[in-house]
């Protein structure tokens, strides 16, 4: 068996346990990424995951565990790194505007290389500190980016009001519950099984429930 072929048994088996449907073009473009992400690794280090095998497991279908729960047609995902798990949110969606920023040079060189090669015409990257990104989006995301307050203070203003706030967490984070902002509320928290990969994932989900929270006013002038 080649080396595509065992991926691609690798990620369509992940796929089917999530369950989620993808068409094969689509399977074929995360492939194609992933591959991709593996090369520049080695010179870039852009993931403490070395081996392309388990790159499918702990960034592909660790990232598309929580795609349910992703809405709305603009997503920005901060602190996106090698473009987890913004890239494989563009892939499965391309139909959604996905922001993906990160103010890591090195980073930031490979994500704009992945958006022309796999053609995400639907991607556009930002190299910069979440407090200089502009806008309102309907879906905000981070994967292992950083605590529930500072996410929050940060970017929290990047929200729109009826958007949703997807943070990717390993174990239960009881100790970030307690600080996230005035101004926003965890709507529910709910653990995600990643095929293949015996750790914890939970996806927090949380909700603006007012326009004037404090850290809105703070950020906006950072």
């Amino acid at each position: 068996m080649s080396d595509i072929d065992r991926l691609r048994q690798r990620l369509v088996a992940g796929l089917a346990a999530l369950p989620l449907e993808l068409p094969a073009a689509t399977v074929e473009r995360l492939l194609a990424y992933v591959q991709m992400l593996a090369r520049w690794n080695a010179t870039y280090n852009l993931s403490a995951v070395r081996d392309v095998d388990e790159m499918v497991t702990r960034h592909l279908l660790d990232s598309l565990a929580a795609l349910r729960y992703v809405e709305g047609g603009t997503l920005v995902d901060l602190g996106s790194g090698g473009g987890l798990p913004g890239i494989p949110f563009a892939i499965a969606a391309p139909q959604r505007a996905v922001t993906l920023v990160d103010s890591n040079g090195k980073k930031t060189r490979f994500l704009r290389a992945a958006v022309r090669e796999l053609k995400l015409d639907n991607v556009r990257v930002l190299e910069c500190r979440v407090e200089a990104v502009e806008g309102t989006y309907d879906c905000v995301t981070a994967r292992a980016f950083a605590s529930l307050v500072d996410m929050l203070r940060w970017g929290g203003r990047l929200l729109a009001p009826d958007g949703l706030w997807l943070a990717l967490k390993g174990r239960f984070p009881d100790e970030e519950l307690a600080g996230v902002p005035a101004g926003f509320r965890v709507d529910r928290i709910e653990p995600l099984a990643v095929p293949g990969l015996d750790a914890e994932r939970h996806v927090v989900v949380i909700k603006r429930v007012r326009q004037d929270a404090p850290e809105q006013q703070e950020s906006s002038g950072s």
